[in-house]
This record gives structure tokens, C-alpha cells and sequence, in this order.
């Protein structure tokens, strides 16, 4: 199956593909948002299609957003030769790519994704699901897509924030796998970033990764560097007035989990104090209040890398390095978020 990557102008990347397979029949699936931003600029290059289109946002990445699809994929009568297309950010490529590989036990699907965030990170590597009873991505498979084409002209489509949560990922990259692009990207001031390179550089990283360790049984587990402590205050946010970004939630992450890093003495006091004035820099400080700890923490327990009750990081042991599989105790995380309300 292909899962090739391009960079490029959707106008040359989609026609290409498009001529290059055979379908039965085309579905698209869209949110809200990109029904109106994006849709209209894709819809001339299409076949004849179906549209579907779900409501935006992470709090509609449920079982009955997929019902919705999986009935419009059936009212359109499609047959195991039919082919996805999915056009949004992550959760329309996790929400649509998980419909389409359990739909008549799988169809082919292909992202274009939208955002920041999808484009260097969750359109890349096959992981699709959806989130199960307020659960992030607690539904979920690996498929990879046959294709992701990836325009960085619908970045013009996003407001601030949306670019400043996908940021998140590209930062995440660096501090994981590439210590001289950390070095490069923490002296740019976010407005003045080269998203265009970032993207390229991002999309290589993950996609190096996922090709040695395609199911997350070990190296792959390093993506997940800012995601234990993040998606648990991600979760914990969705029932909030105030929610978060993923991408909000992942640098929290990040800078609560590389203060376990510098506990555990695996990183330097330098390298550590690098990434707390960036990222306070680039996102400020998120409120946490002292009744919200103890729910961030048990929130963990449901983490996917988990071992029994044994919660499980991936921590930062040096620039551009990190390791996988580190039991880390409740008391460790407590200190950590306790550091991070400190601001």
C-alpha cells in the first residue's frame, strides 16, 4: 500500500494521484470549518463525489460523528473499491481515516491535511481513532493512508492559535531527534519561523520513525515525548470552559515532562531552563488549579503506553535525544505539575 508524502500545491499533488489509481466511487469527508475554507479550493480538482460533512472540533471526534459517516458511506453505496478522501485537520484525518479502515473492513483513504498540526504530525504514520467516553484516541487503529499531500498554502486558512498549537509538534521533533534544529528554531521568535522548512523537516523525522517501528512497539513510543502529562490535561480541559488546544496541552506537556527529565538527571539544568523560556515564551502559562492535580494525574492511568498500573514516559535524555518505557510514580508527576503552576 502507499503511503508516500508530498509537499506541494494540492492543484499539481491530488490530480496526480487521482490518475494514478483506479476507484468505484469517491467520498469526501470535511468539518464545518474546512467545508468553508478549504473544500471549495479542492472541489474542482475532484471526480464526481460524496460529501460529508461532521461538526469541527475535538469535542466531535466521537462514535456518533462516525455514525454519521459510516451512513453516508452507506447511503452512497460503496463498495470495497471506494476510495476516502479526508480534508481537516487531526481529527477529521483520525475520524475519517478510522471510518474508512473499518468500513466494509477497510476502504483506502487518503489525508489532506490542513492544519499545522495535522501536516507535521497526525496525518503521518498511519494512527487513527477516536476519543471513547471523554478517553483522547481511547478508539483507535493503525492503517496507513494511501497517500498525504501536503499544502502549506491552507496555513493561510488558519488563525494564530491554530498555527501556535501545531508549533507545538515541530518543537516536539526537535527536542527529540535534532538538537542542531532546537538550537536553530529557540533563537526565531514564533512569527519569524520558516513553516514551509519546518514542515519538510517534521514530515522526515516521523516518517523515519514510523518506518522502523510502524506498530509503537519501541522507538516510536518517543513521539510521545509532552503527550502523557498533555493529554491528560488536554482531557481534563474538554469538560472546561477554557479548552485547549492539542497543541496547547502538549506544551504543558513538554515542559512539566522535561522537568522529570532534569529530576531523573537526564538532561542539564541548561538544556532544561532552554525549554521552559521557550515555551512560556511561545505560549504562556496555562491556569491549573490545585483541585485539578489530582485528576491530571489519575488521568495518566489510561495512558496507551502503560504497563499494568505501571504509567509509562518518554522523557528527553539530552538534546535531541529521548528514551522510552520510564515508570514514572505519581509523587513525579505531582512535583511536576506543582513546578509548572509556579509559572
Amino acid at each position: 500500500m502507499r503511503s508516500e508524502v508530498s509537499i506541494g500545491p494540492i492543484a499539481v499533488t491530488l490530480p496526480s494521484f487521482l490518475a494514478e489509481i483506479s476507484y468505484s466511487a469517491v467520498i469526501v469527508v470535511a468539518d464545518t470549518m474546512t467545508r468553508r475554507h478549504c473544500y471549495p479550493l479542492i472541489k474542482p480538482l475532484l471526480p464526481r463525489h460524496k460529501l460529508v460533512v461532521v461538526p469541527a472540533g475535538e469535542a466531535f471526534k466521537t462514535l456518533e460523528s462516525c455514525e454519521q459517516i459510516w451512513n453516508a458511506m452507506t447511503d452512497a453505496g460503496l463498495d470495497r473499491h471506494a476510495l476516502a478522501i479526508n480534508i481537516g485537520g487531526g481529527v477529521i484525518g483520525d475520524m475519517g481515516g478510522f471510518c474508512a479502515a473499518v468500513y466494509k473492513r477497510g476502504i483506502r483513504f487518503i489525508q489532506v491535511p490542513t492544519t499545522l498540526l495535522s501536516q507535521v504530525d497526525a496525518s503521518v504514520g498511519g494512527k487513527l481513532g477516536i476519543d471513547f467516553h471523554g478517553l483522547k484516541n481511547h478508539l483507535g487503529v493503525f492503517t496507513m493512508p494511501e497517500t498525504v499531500l501536503i499544502d502549506p498554502a491552507f496555513l493561510e486558512t488558519l488563525p494564530v492559535h491554530e498555527l501556535r498549537s501545531g508549533f507545538a509538534e515541530i518543537v516536539k521533533h526537535c527536542l527529540i531527534a535534532d538538537a542542531e534544529k532546537w538550537e536553530q528554531i529557540r533563537k526565531i521568535d514564533f512569527e519569524n519561523q520558516d513553516f514551509p522548512d519546518l514542515i519538510g523537516h517534521s514530515v522526515g523525522i516521523k516518517s523515519k520513525i514510523v518506518t522502523e517501528d510502524p506498530k509503537e512497539k519501541g522507538l516510536r513510543k518517543i513521539l510521545n515525548f509532552g503527550h502523557t502529562l498533555g493529554h491528560a490535561v488536554e482531557t481534563h480541559f474538554l469538560g472546561k470552559p477554557k479548552r485547549l488546544l492539542h497543541g496547547e496541552a502538549v506544551a504543558v506537556g513538554m515542559l512539566m515532562e522535561a522537568f522529570l527529565s532534569l529530576q531523573r538527571k537526564m538532561i542539564t539544568k541548561a538544556l532544561f531552563l532552554q525549554i521552559e523560556e521557550f515555551l512560556f515564551t511561545v505560549y504562556g502559562v496555562v491556569e491549573i488549579d490545585a483541585e485539578d492535580v489530582e485528576p491530571i494525574v489519575a488521568l495518566t492511568r489510561q495512558d496507551k503506553k502503560n504497563l499494568g498500573r505501571d504509567v509509562r514516559f518518554s522523557l528527553l535524555d539530552g538534546p535531541g535525544s529521548c528514551t522510552f518505557d520510564v515508570s514514572v510514580t505519581p509523587a513525579e508527576m505531582k512535583k511536576a505539575i506543582a513546578y509548572y503552576r509556579k509559572g
